[in-house]
Order: C-alpha cells, then structure tokens, then sequence
C-alpha cells in the first residue's frame, strides 16, 4: 500500500492566497481565547490587544527573515505570566477598562522585559549559542519547561469546557457536550483527513466550526449584543509614561517576569525546531536547524514586548497552543502566520469580524484547548526522547521532577499559580510564579551539575 503524499507547508513556504488566509484564521481562533482572556483580566483594552499583538508578531517574523533568511514560525500573543504583576498596579476587575494612565506605567514594565530578553538574546548569540545556552537551559530543563506550560493548563482548559470559568455553565452537561464534540471533531479531523490535500491542515477550524454548529441547539451560542459595533473602530492607544512615582517600581517588578518567559520561549523554540526538521526530512528537503537561533528569538521576543508596550497591548510572548497547531497540521508557514498577524490586526478595527470570533462559545474554546494544551506537554516529552535525555540518571531525574511538580504543582494548586512563598515580597506581592519557580529551580541544579562534576559511574562485570 502506498504511503500518503506529506502535505506539508515548511517556514518559507508560501502558499496559495486562498490556502493561506483559511490557514492564518485557523491560527487566529486557536490564539483568541488566551490573548482576549488576559486582556479582560488585565484591564485592556481588547481591540487594542489583537491589533497591537497581531503586528508584534508581523514584526518578529519579518525580523527573523531578515536576519536570517529564515521564518522562526512562532505566534505572539498575550502572557499569563503578567497577570497578577499587572493586576496589583491596574486594580482591574474583569472585562472592566482600566484607567488609561495606570496602564501607561505599566507599559514601561513590558518595555522592561523587552529590554531584558534583547539583553539576554545578545549574550547567547555573541557567546556560543544554543551550546552555549545548553549549559544552562539542557533539554531535561526545557522540555519539562514545556511540558509544565501545557499540562499547568489543564484546568484552565477544562473550566472553559465546563463554563466555570465564567461563571456561566458550572458543570452543565450541555455545556460539555459542545467541548467534547468540537474535541472530537478537531481529533477525527487531525487524524482522518491525513493525505487528503489542503484540507489535512485544517483539523482545528473544522472542530471550531462542529463545535459551533452543535452548541446552537444547546443555547450556548449568545448574539445577544453580537454585531452592534461599528463597521471600522480605531483602537485605543497609550504611549508608556515614564514620569510617574510608580515607573521604577513597575518596571522592576513586571520586568522580572521575564524569568519565567525566556525559558518557556526557550522551550517553544526547540519544539518547534524538532518539528520543522522531522518534517524537513519527511520531504526529503534540507532541515532548517532553528534551534540554533535561539539568541536571535530571545531578541525578537524582546523586540515583540517593546511593540506591546510602546502602543498599550500587554506583554507577550510565543504560544504553545499555535505551536501545537502547527504540529498537528503540518503547517509551519511564516507567510501564514504573518497572514494571521494581519487578520488579528483587522479584528482590532472592523468591529463586526471581531464580534464574530467573539461569539464563538467558552465551550468550543475550552474543548481545543484541551487538544491544543495537551499537545503542548507532549512536546516537552518528545523533545526530551529527541535529545535522548536519560531519565535513568538520578541527576536528570531529579531536575525533571522538581521542574513538574513546582510548576505543575503551583500553577494548578495556588490562585492565579503563584506560590505563597514570603520571600521578597516586594517582588513578588502575590507570591512566587510557578513556572518560572519550577524553571529557575530546574536552572540551579543543573548548573550544580556544571561546576561539581558528579562521579562518573562505571558499569561492573558480572
């Protein structure tokens, strides 16, 4: 029996104009549900975060082609890491606006973390690179990085699934009958439509769109409001204020958020490098090898964050959800995903468009995510089984379970995943991330292991 044709789109390949806008909504509706949750949580402006986030990520990937000739194929949206740090100075409440001139110091803390990961990115770059950089970030730290992001998801997929979340389904039966369905059909679709052309890379718009179809009789599809704004909207832009009393302390305190954005970019990267190669191979084409561009990506998310915080999106940084997009379909295009920056971008000023994604149900959301965030953790697995991590060591074993269980831990355990650890508090006033906590912890055994050499152990006869 033959084996089917590999349809699959690699960083610089272009598709058709048709393929490629069918594939960059795809794009947007996996990152929509994040990116506008944190921009209710933290009090901005939504039109202004899909607008401003959209031509970050328009950015960074021209920003990859230039300096390399090559697409780093990786979407930025808004950050989680932020919320609390950014809650604690806009005092906002949920889907209410924040003042304006809160959020125009805030924005010199995502300046702030832009300036940090360009920093960083300069150092690895001019320092050796990704050998350089394994020294201290080695798989057994980025891949349970990577799996901690994901499955540390699982319960804000599931509340989404549930309508917990907002408040609205609580474990309603309807309302988990439209995430599965939409689970279903995004899976069926993943795995049934392989060798069957374009459409193969469409799995999680055809789930979306079974998704949708199902909960209209379920009632959870709510027009009520849908469709009432004006056809074109210019977004709300703020410009960072560095004058205030509270500047040096935002960005002191939201600029060390960073510490949990470099790892998980870090992780991002070298799944999406593992991927891109495998299906390089696959079509007998030559490997892209984007893992050793890891400085030139920390620059570029830096170079993202600065573009949020110069016209008032929150901090960003490359999402795992598209990343699992891209493996599950094969599609690892820049041109589409620059296609999704500007689709993104539009939702920000033609409002009509924008209430359309905005009605899609939690429900639907909630049941790709369990996909998408789940596909994420697996990558941290796979990506440690491609490095060839040998989890039979007691050293690596150790720093691989510490990394989960403080970061799968807290994050699912503590409110908003921030551990009460009373240490510095006047850097971390909610407590200590999780993620990041796991990472950094995972980052100083090993670096335990770089300068006390443990004993070389030696098999013995039998």
């Amino acid at each position: 029996m033959a084996t089917p044709k590999v349809m699959a789109y690699l960083p610089n390949d272009r598709p058709p104009v048709g393929q490629m806008i069918l594939l960059g909504f795809q794009h947007v509706i996996t990152m929509f549900p994040a990116t506008v949750l944190c921009a209710l949580l933290m009090g901005f402006p939504v039109s202004t975060v899909l607008t401003v986030t959209g031509f970050g990520t328009v950015v960074a990937l021209i920003g990859s082609k230039l300096a390399m000739g090559k697409f780093i194929p990786l979407y930025y949206g808004s950050s989680f890491s932020y919320i609390a740090a950014v809650i604690a100075i806009t005092k906002a409440e949920f889907g209410v606006p924040a003042d304006p001139a809160l959020l125009s110091i805030v924005q010199t803390g995502f300046i702030a973390t832009g300036v940090i990961n360009i920093i960083v990115g300069l150092i690895i770059r001019y320092s050796g690179g990704k050998e350089a950089l394994d020294k201290v970030l080695p798989p057994i730290v980025t891949g349970p990085v990577a799996a901690t992001i994901g499955i540390g998801l699982g319960a804000a997929a599931l509340n989404m699934s549930s309508g917990a979340c907002c408040g609205l389904g609580n474990g309603d039966m309807k309302w988990w009958a439209a995430a599965v369905i939409t689970l279903l059909a995004a899976f069926l679709c993943s795995v049934y439509l392989q060798g069957k052309g374009f459409i193969s890379m469409l799995p999680i718009l055809f789930g979306a769109i079974v998704g949708y179809i199902a909960a209209i009789p379920l009632g959870l599809v709510n027009l009520q409001g849908a469709f009432t704004s004006a056809v074109l909207r210019a977004p709300q832009i703020t410009f960072p204020n560095f004058s205030s009393d509270l500047t040096f302390t935002v960005m002191f305190g939201i600029g060390i958020m960073a510490i949990a954005t470099i790892p998980e970019s870090t992780a991002h990267l070298y799944q999406i490098s593992l991927y891109v190669d495998h299906t390089a191979a696959e079509m007998g084409k030559e490997k892209y090898g984007l893992s050793q561009y890891i400085g030139l990506n920390l620059m570029l998310d830096g170079l993202n964050d600065l573009v949020n915080g110069i016209f008032g999106s929150t901090a960003g940084t490359n999402y795992g959800e598209n990343n699992s997009l891209m493996v599950i379909t094969r599609n690892y295009s820049g041109p589409v995903l620059i296609t999704a920056g500007i689709i993104s971008m539009l939702l920000g000023f033609i409002g009509p468009l924008a209430d359309l994604v905005a009605t899609i149900p939690t429900a639907v959301s909630g049941g790709l995510s369990i996909y998408l965030f789940g596909v994420i953790g697996m990558q941290g697995i796979a990506l440690m089984m491609a490095e060839k991590v040998n989890l039979f060591d007691p050293a690596q074993l150790a720093i691989g379970a510490v990394i989960l269980i403080v970061g799968i831990g807290g994050n699912i355990g503590y409110p908003g995943g921030f551990i009460p650890i009373p240490l510095f508090q006047g850097l971390f006033p909610n407590g200590w991330p999780a993620i990041a906590t796991g990472a950094v912890f995972g980052i100083l055994m090993n670096l335990i292991l770089v300068f006390w050499k443990p004993p070389v152990v030696r098999e013995q006869a039998a």
